[in-house]
């Protein structure tokens, strides 16, 4: 089921894939909506392939005829049938083709699907730039998911002045998709958060396909950035150290990930380059308590509020007795 009870600091309300007019007002009634006030809301889209839902264009067509969506600011899709099997083309194609219809979109989330629909690393999903591209007013775009059996993420954005946060969850991230990131014109990007993965999923990407935003070219308005769910995070820290966007970050997100000691030692002793944040968040990592005590005072002696809840220890091989490590989200 989806995952999503909330976005865009609105509830989530989904639009029924069934019934008729009368009955799809009051389930939508039911759950706290209302389609004559749809700015109140976030509205999810979601079809399977199982009658007696309709296809992706009918439900689209559908929501533009029943919710006045002249008001509508947030939307979010969630399945498209088979999401390891079929991209998200269904409801964005439509979607791009009605833009018109939709005039006060400001954000957007592609994919809220969960493990019960499709394990993170499967969903497929698409090139998106032409639906940023469709909504000039955008300024949220979130997207789970990356490479699956049919569709790979693309997201190269030659130009777009309003778009201001860009997520991208997934199980790995590839590098390709990082550097079209990285190559896009955003001039007012704040938030940019990547869920790196692990390399087994596609997660290739490295630092040197984010070399235009960590020398704070790509987007000099960047506020917040997110290396999450990264398996090498520990590599990370000392590139991050000496790249020229620390300095103008508020918030550096490191959680999620495979954060040991090694990199709670590279944080201790370049907490100097950091000391412009605001906040530093590491939680849900490997670090030992003696570390976890040194990069706390290290932080909070320089001003810097830090996560570094969730401690975790890892596994052990039964064979060979070697440690194991896992990101947050992982199969």
């Amino acid at each position: 089921m989806p995952s999503l009870t909330e976005f865009a600091g609105l509830p989530v309300v989904e639009f029924p894939a069934d019934g008729t007019e009368e009955g799809r007002i009051e389930r939508i009634r039911a759950q706290g909506g209302d389609p004559r006030n749809p700015a109140s809301v976030a509205w999810r889209l979601r079809t399977s392939d199982e009658p007696p839902e309709e296809g992706r264009g009918e439900h689209v067509a559908r929501f533009l005829s029943v919710v006045d969506t002249e008001q509508v600011g947030a939307l979010v899709l969630g399945a498209w049938g088979y999401p390891a099997q079929e991209g998200p083309e269904g409801f964005l194609e439509p979607l791009i083709e009605h833009a018109d219809a939709l005039p006060n979109l400001r954000s957007v989330f592609v994919g809220d699907i969960d493990f019960e629909e499709s394990e993170l690393s499967w969903i497929s999903q698409g090139d998106l730039a032409p639906f940023v591209a469709a909504f000039p007013r955008l300024e949220e775009l979130a997207v789970k998911g990356a490479a699956g059996m049919e569709g790979e993420l693309r997201l190269h954005v030659p130009s777009h002045a309003s778009l201001r946060s860009l997520t991208l969850e997934t199980g790995g991230l590839p590098g390709r998709v990082a550097r079209e990131v990285a190559s896009s014109g955003l001039p007012a990007l704040e938030h940019l958060e990547l869920w790196l993965g692990v390399e087994d999923y596609g997660g290739d990407t490295s630092p040197s396909d984010l070399a235009p935003v960590l020398a704070g070219e790509a987007f000099p308005r960047l506020r917040y950035l997110g290396v999450r769910n990264a398996e090498r995070v520990d590599e990370w820290v000392p590139v991050l150290a000496e790249a020229p966007v620390a300095k103008n970050l508020e918030v550096l997100d490191l959680s999620l990930g495979i954060l040991t000691d090694k990199g709670g030692q590279a944080l201790v002793d370049r907490a100097d380059a950091f000391s412009g944040l605001r906040e530093l968040d590491l939680h849900h990592h490997y670090l030992s308590e003696g570390m976890v005590e040194r990069v706390r005072a290290a932080f909070t002696g320089i001003g810097v509020e830090v996560d570094l809840s969730d401690r975790l220890e890892p596994e052990y091989d039964e064979t060979d007795g070697e440690p194991e490590y896992y990101t947050a989200a992982s199969e």
